[in-house]
């Protein structure tokens, strides 16, 4: 092509990019890119390949079930194309190495799917001069910008807070289609091409969504947030911080006043059941999770509870549920404030009763 030639080929050559996980996103991005000639991908990611991962994440085939994704992300990069040098790091990010990860490549990719590693990718590429190629997905639909401090808002001037915890599904929890990674991954790296080319109309500035169900882009414009804590006109933010924390991941939600939602363990539940005790079994996850495992609880997903608060008893003492807590205790205290004294949250989910009290259970 005219646009790129031999200079934008040797440009691809030098070029370096990073990759923030190699699963559903980080798959088509690593393939393409290889593919592309660009001379250094490195690679962040310290999971295993599992079963349900293969239905989106095509870099990685079913006998490397159980395998490292590392090592499985490096071994098809180099079928691809042999001349790329790939730069493994089979670690978590972190606000510890983050900075050191980062600082020797062009061009961040950003593939996480949980909002602390988001924030961790963005901060660290602010304060790096870095360009960052983000892209998201949840269901049917999908996300992409790019987020260059330098030239546009980054990351926090479109999110400045995160959502509170439990309250977005994980792709593990809400589903996922599995070709939607696939689009929106090319897209990123389309765009991590382009930067480096030097070529077109960027997503800076911009925030692409995709809807698979009807087939349709909308755009939004974005702005630079004078106020933004890390890329604004006075940040406050100079070095990395805990991600953790700030997400609000590990600590106990839902407060209640000056107390914490009540809750009982996996095996202070058992116990009553195994006594008898009238106990009312509250699911509040979504209808393809409670198909995929159960505890043949009473089925409300946490969204339609407030509508569907009638069909509980008020005068039953009610355990409530959910994967792994997080959802249930918001439930609770919904609950707790429309008068249910009685509901409690089942500490750890479903995950907990599976992994204490019934290993028989599938664990997600």
């Amino acid at each position: 092509m005219p646009e790129v030639g031999l200079e934008g080929q040797q440009k691809l050559r030098a070029s370096s990019m990073l990759l923030i996980g190699a699963g559903g996103l980080g798959s088509p991005a690593a393939l393409y890119l290889a593919a592309a000639g660009v001379g250094r991908i490195g690679i962040v990611d310290f999971d295993l390949v599992e079963l349900s991962n293969l239905q989106r994440q095509i870099i990685h085939f079913t006998q490397d079930v159980g395998r490292s994704k590392l090592e499985s992300a490096v071994e098809r990069i180099r079928a691809v194309n042999p001349h790329v040098d790939v730069a493994p790091f089979e670690t978590q990010l972190s606000s510890e190495n983050a900075l050191d990860i980062i600082r020797d490549f062009d061009v961040i990719i950003d593939g996480t799917d949980n909002f602390p590693t988001r924030y961790l990718v963005n901060d660290a590429c602010v304060l790096l001069g870095k360009p960052n190629v983000y892209g998201s997905i949840f269901r049917f639909e999908g996300q992409a910008s790019v987020f260059y401090a330098k030239k546009g808002p980054c990351y926090r001037c479109l999110y400045p807070e995160p959502p509170p915890p439990g309250l977005v599904p994980s792709c593990a929890e809400g589903g996922v289609l599995g070709v939607l990674p696939g689009i929106v991954g090319t897209i990123q790296a389309t765009e991590a091409v382009k930067i480096v080319l030097g070529i077109g109309e960027t997503l800076i500035g911009r925030l692409l969504l995709f809807d698979a169900l009807t087939m349709q882009f909308r755009e939004l414009k974005l702005r630079k947030n004078p106020e933004c804590p890390i890329c604004g006109e006075h940040p406050t933010i100079h070095q990395l911080i805990d991600y953790e924390a700030f997400c609000g991941v590990g600590v106990r939600q839902a407060e209640m006043g000056d107390s914490t939602v009540p809750q009982i363990s996996a095996g202070e539940l058992k116990a009553r059941m195994d006594r008898g005790e009238d106990v009312f079994i509250l699911d509040v996850r979504e209808p393809h999770e409670y198909g995929l495992v159960n505890m043949h609880g009473y089925l409300i997903p946490l969204g339609d509870l407030p509508r569907r608060v009638n069909e509980l008893d008020s005068s039953r003492d009610i355990v409530v549920h959910c994967h792994i807590g997080s959802r249930s205790a918001s439930a609770v205290k919904f609950l707790r404030e429309m008068g249910f004294t009685k509901a409690v949250n089942l500490a750890g989910g479903i995950d907990r009763w599976a992994a204490e009290i019934d290993p028989a259970l599938v664990r997600y």
